[in-house]
């Protein structure tokens, strides 16, 4: 029951940082591609590609505390429930380079986000 507190509160927390820190970025770009949810979906593969290597690794820590970060936290922080959304809107708006680029652009970075979080948190913590 506790783990499950602690993913709700992770959960809640996360969607609040996701919908401030993405609504500034988009506000302060004012273009009509979705680049606050782009921002928020790498940040948020990276995130989860370092902190999950440090969390397996070098930096043990309790499995309540561990999922109440990966799940709650950056499940409620990343947005592709919204980019998919974003993205079909842009599509039915006749805006289709911008939802091709939306689609390559987060899934391309996502994974190389990913990747590279994972990379530096093995280079920094030497796994």
């Amino acid at each position: 029951m506790f783990k499950l507190v602690l993913i709700g509160f992770g959960g809640a927390l996360g969607s609040v940082l996701r919908y401030l820190l993405g609504g500034w970025i988009q506000r302060a770009t004012s273009v009509s591609f979705p680049t606050g949810t782009l921002f928020i979906n790498v940040s948020g593969c990276f995130a989860i590609g370092f902190l999950g290597m440090l969390f397996t690794g070098p930096l043990l820590i309790r499995e309540e505390y561990r999922v109440a970060i990966l799940v709650g936290i950056l499940g409620g922080y990343t947005t592709f429930s919204t980019f998919g959304r974003e993205t079909f809107m842009l599509a039915g708006d006749n805006q289709v380079l911008y939802a091709v680029t939306n689609l390559l652009l987060s899934n391309t970075f996502g994974l190389v986000a990913v990747w590279l979080g994972h990379r530096l948190a093995e280079h920094w913590f030497g796994v």
